[in-house]
């Protein structure tokens, strides 16, 4: 009776330690994210000591490092803060409904469709601005996602029939893309310079066009934590526990949609960042859902402004794009985990 009643009153005691792990690792993981922020601000081709940067942070003058700073790293660190939080998210919610670790959010169309916008806009309408365009990349990935669960959704909704609705559009728009681009030179030259992936070069008001759909988006997100752990068990199981799968995917689609979407439309396709930073998440926080979407909104910029402090010193004074600094570092981890005996584990 003694060891039954210590092993009772243990329990609590291991759930508040687990739980001050979480919450001690959380912490560390925001200091990196101030970390890469810092860094984001200060370093480029012209590296700003941090006494400089906080002086004309908080008092602007017409020197060339107060330019530097308030017209060009800034903003760029802002939005990458932003992108880099949906694409964490995203991914998280993305694997969370296929029950899959390797999904990510292009697995549901959502780039490649923000990537036929931005087509259409540019080949078909003549829009060359990043504002003018965005709106038909968000436009065009809200339009797949909603195909994508109409197609995948008939009769009963299940990740099995939402990813292959999403890898047959994805084939598809492909082929549209390409099919227009090598007949119009003028808007493949346009297309490249969104298609790098970059957060560079972005106008300014980009950020705060795309600021309210990022917004819903991560509220909604991290509203479904909880149920995106009952769909975890099976949606049988989910149902038996009060929940409702098919409005949890529903919901949960929206919010890849807002994430993903905007994101996308503001920078381009960024890969493997929606891969990389929940299984991060997953590697601190344990299995719920709800602390690994706490940890992917932290994670998703330390990762997505770290990679691009790394793009401009490693070719400086040139720049590799962000895009390709992901890919690089995502590619490995992808052939890894695939790599691995015990993948449904994860």
């Amino acid at each position: 009776m003694e060891s039954t009643l210590t092993q009772v009153t243990d329990v609590p005691s291991v759930a508040s330690a687990r739980a001050a792990k979480r919450w001690i690792s959380l912490g560390i993981g925001a200091a990196v994210l101030a970390t890469a922020i810092v860094l984001s601000v200060a370093v480029g081709s012209r590296t700003l000591g941090p006494g400089i940067v906080w002086q004309v942070l908080w008092h602007p003058d017409d020197s060339a490092a107060s330019d530097i700073v308030h017209q060009l790293r800034l903003p760029r660190t802002l939005l990458g803060i932003g992108v880099g939080a949906a694409l964490g998210l995203a991914g998280t919610v993305m694997q969370a409904l296929t029950r899959n670790p390797l999904a990510e959010p292009g697995l549901l169309g959502v780039s490649l469709g923000a990537s036929t916008g931005v087509v259409v806009a540019v080949a078909f309408l003549g829009i060359g601005s990043a504002t003018g365009y965005v709106w038909f990349a968000f436009i065009g990935a809200a339009l797949v996602s909603a195909a994508v669960f109409g197609l995948g959704g008939s009769g009963r909704v299940t990740p099995e029939r939402l990813v292959l609705a999403g890898v047959s559009l994805t084939s598809v728009l492909g082929a549209i893309i390409w099919a227009v681009l090598v007949t119009n030179r003028a808007a493949f030259d346009r297309y490249r310079h969104w298609d790098v992936g970059s957060l560079a070069d972005r106008e300014r008001d980009t950020l705060v066009q795309l600021a309210p759909f990022l917004l819903v988006g991560v509220l909604v997100a991290l509203a479904l934590g909880r149920q995106l752990n009952a769909l975890s068990l099976g949606d049988e199981s989910a149902a038996a526990l009060g929940a409702h799968p098919g409005r949890i995917r529903a919901l949960g689609i929206l919010a890849v949609t807002l994430l993903c979407g905007a994101a996308t439309a503001a920078c381009g396709p960024i890969w493997f960042l929606g891969l990389a930073v929940p299984y991060a998440a997953r590697l601190l926080a344990g299995a719920d859902l709800r602390w690994i979407l706490a940890y992917s909104l932290i994670l998703g910029p330390a990762l997505l402004l770290a990679s691009d402090v790394l793009g401009r010193v490693l070719v400086a004074p040139a720049e590799l794009p962000v895009g390709v600094v992901t890919a690089f570092l995502g590619a490995p981890l992808f052939i890894a985990l695939c790599r691995r005996r015990k993948l449904s584990e994860l």
